[in-house]
């Protein structure tokens, strides 16, 4: 059977938690293509590093939600001008030439060239618009991808840039790309529209499709990955293991303090100090080993901290800012 199913929601921790139970549940006799759009959001891949690839102070000043999806990539930012969108299906029936194609043919009834590139991106003119992630499971295949239609392109930098610091990351760091939205080509588009040829050329190429249903216990699911998503542990504790590195004039004298954070709890603290007092490195190594790499709970440790040890967390916590 063929599924189109269009979220009423914005909010994409609920968008990616459908998109992940679909994924879960899609039987390999049907086949599904997904919308949905979200509001104020960086949508970070599987392997990355958020600490890394974003801004976080920003993103939380101006409640811009984080998400980690399920499948690889970079880093994107996702408003209400960006269309996204799922097709799912069996692996023995997959066929992503056939999915480029239902959109480029879309876009062509709108009057709208475009072409792929050679990371499966689509562009115009070299401008990229639309880029894609995959994950498979249990057989399914998933290619998820946005459509830039009128997006705050503005904002992409405030966001995705994270403060100058010395961060040494053991993951993923994204490769940015020129982009354009599709407005600049045809002004007057809107994503709906959009979804409407889309759906019409999907009819076309495997037939008339019936609207996804979803039952009580289908979203009591939802609820479950949603939350999942949410979740600091998902969101945060899945960075891959990287090293944080501080340097900072204290009146023991020049300092540098080493981070490894792993699971995104501080696992070691190395201090190197040109301070006359041999004994400092020695007494405040480790102090925060076992720490969460998080604001409030490196405050929590601070009352169990003396000395030289309290002033290195709190300068710390003030990078935060």
């Amino acid at each position: 059977m063929n599924y189109v199913l269009i979220s009423p929601s914005t909010d994409a921790y609920y968008n990616l938690a459908l998109d992940e139970y679909l994924l879960n549940t899609l039987s390999r006799e049907d086949r599904i293509l997904y919308f949905y759009v979200n509001r104020k959001a960086v949508i970070i891949g599987r392997n990355q590093n958020p600490w890394l690839e974003c801004n976080l102070n920003q993103l939380n000043a101006d409640g811009v939600q984080l998400v980690r999806r399920i499948s690889g990539g970079g880093a994107v930012y996702h408003d209400e001008g960006n269309l996204n969108f799922s097709f799912m299906c069996h692996e023995s029936r997959y066929d992503e030439k056939e999915q480029t194609g239902i959109i480029l043919k879309a876009l062509q009834t709108l009057g709208i060239e475009a072409t792929t590139t050679g990371r499966n991106d689509i562009a115009i003119d070299g401008r990229k618009f639309s880029g894609n992630a995959y994950c498979r499971r249990g057989g399914i295949q998933q290619r998820h991808g946005t459509l830039l239609v009128k997006s705050d392109l503005s904002v992409f930098d405030r966001y995705l840039k994270v403060p100058e610091k010395k961060l040494v990351a053991k993951g993923v760091k994204s490769v940015r790309s020129r982009i354009t939205n599709l407005s600049e080509y045809k002004e007057d588009i809107t994503a709906d529209e959009i979804i409407e040829k889309i759906v019409n050329a999907y009819y076309a190429k495997y037939g008339e499709a019936c609207n996804y249903p979803l039952e009580n216990a289908d979203f009591d699911e939802i609820s479950r990955i949603q939350k999942k998503n949410e979740s600091w542990e998902w969101k945060m504790g899945e960075a891959p293991e990287f090293d944080y590195i501080f340097e900072n004039r204290f009146p023991w004298g020049m300092t540098q303090i080493c981070l490894t954070v792993k699971k995104a709890v501080i696992e070691k603290m190395r201090v190197y100090t040109d301070s006359l007092d041999n004994s400092v490195s020695e007494r405040v190594q480790d102090k925060l080993a076992g720490v969460r790499f998080q604001k409030e709970e490196i405050f929590k440790k601070l009352p169990s901290l003396e000395g030289e040890a309290k002033d290195i967390a709190e300068y710390i916590l003030g990078s935060f800012e």
